[in-house]
């Protein structure tokens, strides 16, 4: 097996601080080598603990955070800990990822996982989840900017051959056209210090979502509901969607200099992620109560200079994060397709045709909680929670001896087997209701 990272088998998020420019693309050539536990030949990077921990709460936290406090009154109160099962589940399986990375020197990403439980068959299906999840992710941006800016400049608009497009569609449009060149890029180094930014855009929205509930007039008055049980498989599955970091995992841990401590960089990134989540969840649920929508930005006042703070904020994450999200979907097409032509024009065709086919299908599906809530209920579920349990039973054989840890695992497994099931039953009849009804807006699932 080859022991460098694959272009194709680049994470969900890449990581974007590194010791040295260079290291981006390529995260094995400043890597020094050691003796694991084993006694086998160890490679690890020159990224410090620090810039680790930062790189995974940039993976953690994302535009999941939108769409929170609707996880929460979908769900009621009773769901929170939901929640921090979710949370616990998951940072439990970034453990197994990192105990079959310890076991096998020659794992460098996701699919080399996949590769080593299940063979060619393994690395082909958790590659196919992988490039999934980044496209439906890649859609949700466009979605999450058509409607942010349709909500600020709702009078946009314009007609071309008769056809009328509305604010939302003009927006998705020409977002998609701002995005455009920053694909064509092949390198991905700039952009990536500038997604950098992912992290600062949380602490930011949460500040001043929490200055507009306490000091901006609108108050933490929404007494919420306990339990809504026709809404917590809605609830569920965007709570899992926060939490589908787990393909990046491998190459943070191969980028440390010290894979030691990358249980300590899990633990920390897991805590502040769920505090964050928790505490953006509670109070949007207080500050809108059963009103909020599916991004939580479409409820703020728009005449106001804290909730154009957080809208501009909101925006400016996806249009500088698209480009890396979609760059392990082009490399495994070019790498298809291309069969090592340099002839730059093919490539640009593929880059082009994939973010108008994301446009097209942002125009189609303008439903961004549903959308978010069927990647995590299928994908984010099967990718963070499944995999990385079916996986560590195969490559370190657990599964031949009943044990404690078989209990636990078998039980993460089944939760998550029946979370996926009813999550995507529930995420599909949502989405077919909406056309089926014309129904203008994501309607409640209770």
């Amino acid at each position: 097996m080859n022991s460098m990272p694959q272009n194709n088998g680049y994470p969900i998020t890449i990581p974007l601080l590194v010791d040295n420019v260079q290291e981006q693309p390529k995260l094995g050539a400043n890597e020094s080598t050691e003796l694991n536990t084993k006694g086998q030949l160890s490679k690890s990077g020159s990224t410090t603990f620090c810039k680790t921990c930062f790189n995974g709460l940039n993976a953690l936290s994302g535009v999941g955070i939108l769409s929170i406090p609707y996880a929460l009154s979908s769900g009621g109160w009773f769901s929170l800990i939901l929640l921090l099962a979710i949370a616990s589940s998951a940072f439990y399986t970034g453990l197994l990822i990192q105990r079959c990375m310890d076991m096998d020197s020659s794992i460098r990403s996701y699919p080399d996982i996949g590769d080593r439980a299940f063979g060619p068959k393994g690395r082909a299906l958790v590659s196919i989840l992988m490039h999934a999840e980044l496209y439906l992710v890649a859609i949700g941006f466009l979605i999450l900017e058509g409607d942010n800016l349709s909500y600020l400049f709702p009078n946009t608009g314009f007609v071309i051959g008769g056809f009328g497009i509305d604010a939302r569609q003009s927006f998705v449009i020409m977002v998609g056209l701002i995005i455009l060149p920053t694909v064509w890029l092949n390198n991905m180094s700039i952009l990536s210090y500038v997604s950098a930014s992912g992290v600062a855009a949380s602490i930011v929205l949460l500040c001043s979502i929490l200055w507009l509930g306490a000091f901006d007039g609108i108050g933490f008055h929404g007494k919420g509901s306990f339990v809504h049980w026709n809404g917590i498989p809605t609830a569920v599955s965007l709570y899992a969607f926060c939490y589908c970091a787990h393909p990046v995992f491998p190459t943070l841990y191969t980028s440390m200099s010290n894979q030691k401590q990358f249980s300590k960089v899990l633990i920390l990134c897991f805590f502040l992620c769920t505090f964050t989540y928790g505490l953006m969840a509670i109070s949007g649920y207080l500050m809108f109560g059963s009103d909020v929508q599916s991004q939580i930005t479409l409820n703020l006042p728009s005449d106001r200079i804290s909730s154009r703070i957080v809208i501009y904020t909101t925006l400016i994450t996806p249009i500088t994060k698209y480009a890396l999200i979609v760059t392990p979907i082009v490399n495994a097409i070019e790498n298809k397709v291309l069969s090592g032509s340099k002839k730059r024009w093919p490539s640009l065709l593929i880059r082009t045709n994939l973010v108008l086919s994301s446009v097209i299908v942002a125009l189609a599906i303008p439903i961004f909680g549903y959308l978010m809530s069927l990647v995590g209920a299928f994908l984010s579920i099967t990718a963070s929670i499944i995999l990385p349990c079916l996986c560590f039973l195969k490559i370190s054989g657990t599964y031949r001896i009943f044990s404690f840890q078989l209990v636990i695992i078998g039980g993460i497994m089944v939760t998550g087997i029946a979370i996926m099931i009813i999550g995507t039953y529930t995420s599909i009849l949502e989405i077919l209701g909406h056309f089926v009804n014309g129904d203008k807006t994501e309607a409640r699932p209770f």
